[in-house]
């Protein structure tokens, strides 16, 4: 080896053990794509998360309180469901969900194939059961021929259905934004205004909630540490899990990914 060589080796050495120190440091960290999926398991789930017979009215998929083309989610203060029941609270956006710490905002449950089944029984929201769900799916040779070749000839069941719900749900990140750019050494990809604003977030302390690859979802915090919170609404947080007063109030902390596009 030259000494050439050697020097650009050791500038590029150097170069990487920096830009890997520097993210470390950083409370925010890039999001990755995905590495490993079932591509014939997703594109089953992606047809399940688009298809309104799911639901007892044969209008509500799940993509309609979290529509891939409003950010995840449907824009409104509180979701519509069956018969125009208002839900209690906002629709969570499902961009980069895999990455929450639990799913629903009071985290009921463990995971993406765990939550996939709770709104198609929720009778205020898509309104069925999962034995009609199955009867349905059964009775749709293309659906019947689509799941013996995922899971095998044994009859339909609502864990397959969840279970691929999910897999397509995991390939719903967003990773390479200008952000993640910046985290992985690209120093021009953000702004001087917009660097700014990421110091104040942080020397504010927003990232003691605001933080990890989806820059929220990995905890849960309680609404009215300052003041008591008052409210009307029956959603109540975690204590609609627990049965604690101490977790009265307390949601998963929201995702700030994507925040431009998930409103309110």
């Amino acid at each position: 080896m030259n000494k050439l060589t050697g020097c650009k080796l050791a500038v590029l050495t150097l170069a990487l053990v920096f830009s890997g120190f520097t993210l470390a440091q950083e409370p925010i960290q890039p999001i990755e794509p995905v590495k490993e999926i079932n591509l014939a398991k997703a594109e089953l789930g992606k047809k399940l998360y688009f298809d309104p017979r799911l639901s007892k009215s044969g209008f509500i998929s799940c993509n309609s309180c979290h529509n891939l083309s409003m950010g995840g989610t449907d824009n409104l203060k509180t979701s519509i469901g069956h018969n125009w029941q208002q839900g209690p609270i906002n629709s969570p956006t499902v961009l980069n969900s895999s990455m929450n710490v639990a799913q629903f905002w009071d985290g009921r449950a463990a995971d993406l194939k765990e939550q996939a089944g709770g709104p198609i029984a929720n009778p205020g929201e898509m309104a069925f059961s999962h034995t009609l769900a199955i009867d349905v799916l059964e009775s749709i040779p293309e659906y019947v021929t689509e799941f013996t070749q995922v899971f095998g000839p044994d009859c339909i069941n609502i864990d397959q259905v969840t279970e691929a719900i999910a897999e397509f749900e995991k390939t719903l990140v967003t990773p390479n934004g200008r952000f993640d750019q910046w985290l992985l050494g690209a120093s021009e990809a953000i702004t001087k205004q917009e660097l700014a604003g990421y110091e104040l977030f942080k020397s504010s302390g927003c990232v003691a909630c605001h933080m990890g690859p989806a820059v929220g979802g990995n905890s849960f915090q309680k609404m009215g540490l300052v003041a008591p919170y008052e409210t009307e609404n029956p959603a109540e947080g975690v204590a609609a899990v627990t049965g604690k007063d101490v977790d009265r109030f307390k949601f998963k902390v929201p995702t700030l990914r994507n925040v431009e596009l998930t409103y309110p």
